[in-house]
């Protein structure tokens, strides 16, 4: 079940005090020809889905291709520009989509977004259930809690532990996994929150961002599996990244 929403001083994101009827999925992914296929054929099955945007973070292998094989939309960098741009990127290509007259996307009420990792191929159509708290309007942001995953050889924790007080401190709550990258999230309060936070800071300067904006934000516990980063020099190297960006988003908020 969701937890942590405060109805009580909550905004009404789209007036009316219903949510988005129709959900827009924002797959980001870099080199994931493996494993996107499925993952995008577990959210084809998520029937309140109907705009599915694969951006293409300069992969190096066929990412693209599959993409175009499943008949998504698609966006191309054509160097690695992170997350936070391809989330901007995806989330700027469904409003063009939604605003072209007489396009099969066309819309008068802008779509949730749902984020999407591109690894996390069958268990992706879980999602449905991220999507609820927001199309029912009782959320403005629904994030998923993982449960333990099936590959051994996770992080130590440092990253989490950093992520997880920094949001405590500045917004008031306490956020169970306060890294995770599936979210769905009203397109209000999405632009609320622009520019995102760089790098692998993303998910906590979101999180701040729309907390600080008084939005409603759900944890929902969700049964997705996706490539756990392991131990080894390079997974220790990213991990180093990922500190490094958390600790800059968190830093930029305490001064705003």
């Amino acid at each position: 079940m969701p937890s942590g929403t405060d109805d009580a001083t909550a905004p009404d994101p789209g007036g009316s005090g219903r949510g988005p009827e129709r959900v827009a999925a924002i797959v980001s992914a870099k080199d994931e020809e493996e494993r996107l296929g499925a993952t995008l054929a577990a959210l084809a099955r998520i029937s309140v889905v109907d705009l599915v945007v694969v951006v293409d973070d300069g992969s190096t292998d066929g990412t693209l291709r599959v993409a175009n094989l499943a008949g998504v939309q698609t966006v191309k960098h054509q160097v690695n520009m992170g997350k936070a741009q391809a989330m901007t990127s995806g989330a700027t290509a469904v409003s063009l989509l939604e605003a072209e007259v007489g396009g099969a996307f066309q819309s008068d009420t802008p779509r949730a977004l749902l984020f999407v990792d591109a690894d996390l191929e069958e268990s992706a159509v879980n999602l449905d259930l991220l999507c609820v708290p927001v199309v029912t309007g009782e959320a403005d942001m629904a994030i998923a809690t993982l449960p333990p995953q099936r590959t051994a050889g996770g992080g130590f924790g440092f990253v989490v532990s950093m992520a997880r007080e920094g949001i405590t401190q500045l917004a008031g709550r306490t956020m169970n996994q306060p890294l995770s990258g599936m979210r769905c999230i009203t397109r209000e309060a999405f632009d609320a929150a622009l520019p995102l936070a760089t790098g692998w800071g993303v998910e906590v300067g979101l999180t701040v961002d729309v907390l600080r904006n008084r939005g409603r934000v759900v944890e929902v516990p969700v049964e997705l599996h996706h490539r756990v980063t392991g131990r080894g020099p390079k997974a220790q190297l990213h991990r180093m990244r990922q500190y490094r960006d958390v600790a800059r988003a968190l830093k930029v908020r305490e001064r705003s």
